[in-house]
């Protein structure tokens, strides 16, 4: 089996977010106290920027290990995101080494974050997918909802999919929650109702965090 995410190198990520969001942006955190202090946690994390991911690593209390496309693992950034403890997806297949590092990170009492949306878009959490169900299920792990609401869609931007430089974006953390039933079933059909109550809790605080925000 090959060697789980560094948790050392997710500290070391999260160093590196700090700077570079405080640098880059005006990040306002809020809630982030409801984080439990330790243990596994997943967060369940909006997507609509491509700065998403590395925000709340960057403003999280804890350092966490993101399930990243492998796309994204091109050139230098391939031993860059697996050095800080980042988790390459096969979004096309069953792809058993992460499903088996993410299960770890979380075995060790760590963080994962998990884009349930699959893909960015709307950021409105409107369609998601099976995988967070299945891993909160499978390691009883909590679920921290995690509202990132910036300024995409406001003029000024640089690059595409990006907030404009130095402009504010909101990282909304909300209360942990159960994604299972307690009885530990981990049938389709228990998944499925695990997702149904997952929507319903992401969809309601994305709008508490609109609500407290103004976005």
């Amino acid at each position: 089996m090959t060697d789980l995410p560094s948790a050392r190198g997710a500290e070391v990520g999260r160093r590196i977010g700090v700077g570079l969001m405080y640098g880059l942006w005006k990040p306002r955190v809020l809630g982030a106290w409801r984080v439990p202090a330790s243990g596994p946690v997943i967060f369940a994390v909006n997507h609509s920027h491509n700065i998403d991911g590395p925000m709340v690593m960057g403003v999280a209390p804890r350092p966490t290990h993101f399930l990243i496309k492998k796309e994204a693992f091109i050139g230098p950034l391939d031993p860059f995101l697996l050095g800080i403890g980042q988790v390459k997806v096969d979004r096309d297949t069953t792809d058993r080494t992460a499903i088996t590092h993410a299960l770890g990170v979380l075995a060790g009492g760590g963080v994962l974050g998990i884009f349930p949306e699959g893909t960015r878009g709307e950021g409105d959490f409107a369609s998601l997918r099976a995988g967070l169900a299945y891993f909160a299920v499978r390691s009883g792990a909590p679920i921290v909802p995690v509202a990132v609401l910036g300024s995409s869609d406001k003029p000024g931007r640089l690059i595409k999919a990006l907030p404009p430089l130095r402009s504010r974006v909101d990282v909304v953390f909300g209360e942990p929650f159960e994604a299972g039933d307690g009885s530990g079933r981990r049938t389709r059909k228990a998944l499925d109702e695990a997702t149904g109550r997952i929507q319903k809790q992401l969809a309601a605080h994305l709008e508490n965090a609109r609500r407290l925000t103004g976005r």
